[in-house]
């Protein structure tokens, strides 16, 4: 594949790939649905088979120029968890949503910057930088299982406000481990290591804000549906792009505008198209992510990087559970809340790269390799605990406590059994 991709012109060689990695995801999902697995790990699994490292369809160069589509995948995830935060429901849930939050990702953070430290015997600042990665967690593959099983209810509310606040308290943790890490060795603060990174989320987030109000000004009531889409697309596109001149996530800022519009146009429907528009860049952000996973990397995890996968999981849980329990939330949310925050991927992966400049080189190359190795795993293994969290909880159509629906047959066998004897009454009557 790659001896023809090579006598053809970018254009054909782009317009190639993209077919090919939407049919892949296409086939694996009819393959993942038998076995019952959200369609994230198809996607998945789909990028791994037609990617370089197993039948070499797709090559790393012609990925490499695909990197658009992860910043676009993930601004529109962003601004659809935007939704979720609004001012009534975020009244109900917000601080109970903090302090849960606080709780999961500190807890994962503090377990494993001390197993790193006192079981292994590793540096403080690898442990406390990897810790740091620790408290992030990957929004898409379980907003994607939430849209695919058309999940909604108190679980899902809190899960997804968790996840939103999750990025935040991983920026602000990273930012001050970066900032004891840069003094403890170089004797000054770097502000272009610590205080630009805050400084360009801050007004990212500000911009986001300003976006959602210019958004509820430009979609008027006479609007038509393809234009308050075309409004909406471009906006997020923009705003995106604006993100990547300060080379900072889309994240933050586009759950800014998302969580503005709804708060200030009450325009669940807007929503609800851009949910008809975006699975097939969602297919492609987890394809690619497939295609660049090197799974020769799990060779090489090692017991820390094994370490690290389970005891993150582990502090997610309890972290979870404590918050739930001082929270007083209800024992479902407390019992499944943790098992859908196993996956971790974009942020995680865009710090272990930054936390890569600050360590040592051997030091921070295994920083990279640990990251990138676990999220082979988390990207696999996250979709199908989010699934079972999600049907757990019972916020499934049709998958929640099946005992109404068995007393409505019962009561309907026991009416046609009346109507009958009456029915026959009647005719003896006759």
């Amino acid at each position: 594949m790659n001896a023809l991709f090579s006598q053809t012109s970018e254009v054909t060689t782009t317009l190639i790939s993209l077919c090919l990695m939407l049919l892949a995801g296409f086939l694996m999902t009819r393959i993942t649905k038998k076995l019952k697995l959200p369609n994230v790990s198809g996607y998945i699994i789909a990028g791994i088979i037609i990617g370089p490292y197993v039948l070499k369809v797709i090559s790393l160069e012609i990925s490499a120029g695909m990197d658009f589509i992860g910043d676009i995948a993930l601004a529109f995830i962003a601004f659809d968890v935007g939704k979720f935060l609004k001012r009534d429901m975020f009244k109900q849930t917000g601080v109970r949503s903090i302090i849960i939050t606080l709780f999961e990702s500190l807890m994962a953070g503090i377990l494993i910057t001390l197993s790193l430290r006192y079981i292994f015997s590793l540096d403080w600042s690898f442990a406390l930088l990897l810790g740091a990665i620790a408290t992030a967690t990957a929004p898409a593959s379980t907003m994607m299982t939430i849209n695919q099983y058309k999940a909604k209810g108190e679980f899902v509310n809190t899960l997804l406000q968790v996840v939103a606040l999750d990025d935040v308290v991983c920026l602000i943790v990273f930012s001050a481990v970066a900032a004891l890490i840069t003094a403890n060795s170089t004797g000054n603060l770097s502000a272009g290591l610590v205080v630009l990174p805050i400084i360009y989320n801050i007004g990212a987030i500000i911009l986001g804000f300003i976006f959602g109000l210019a958004l509820n000004k430009l979609i008027t009531p006479g609007r038509s549906n393809d234009n308050r889409l075309i409004l909406a697309i471009s906006l997020i596109l923009g705003l995106a792009g604006i993100c990547s001149i300060f080379h900072i996530s889309p994240l933050l800022s586009c759950m800014v505008f998302g969580a503005t519009y709804i708060n200030t146009a009450k325009d669940k429907e807007l929503y609800k198209q851009m949910n008809s528009f975006t699975p097939p860049i969602l297919s492609l952000f987890f394809v690619l992510a497939g295609i660049n996973l090197n799974i020769g990397t799990l060779g090489t995890l090692g017991l820390v990087g094994v370490a690290y996968f389970f005891i993150r999981i582990i502090g997610k849980y309890i972290g979870e559970y404590l918050g739930s329990y001082i929270t007083k939330t209800s024992k479902t949310i407390r019992r499944y809340l943790g098992f859908a925050l196993v996956p971790q991927a974009g942020v995680a992966i865009g710090l272990a790269f930054l936390g890569q400049r600050i360590l040592p080189p051997e030091i921070g190359n295994q920083l990279v390799t640990i990251i990138l190795s676990s999220s082979v795993l988390y990207e696999l293994i996250g979709p199908a605990s989010a699934k079972f969290a999600i049907m757990s909880s019972g916020d499934v159509k049709g998958r929640g406590n099946p005992a109404p629906r068995l007393a409505c047959v019962s009561e309907s066998k026991n009416l046609n059994k009346v109507s009958h004897e009456h029915e026959q009454k009647k005719r003896a009557a006759l």
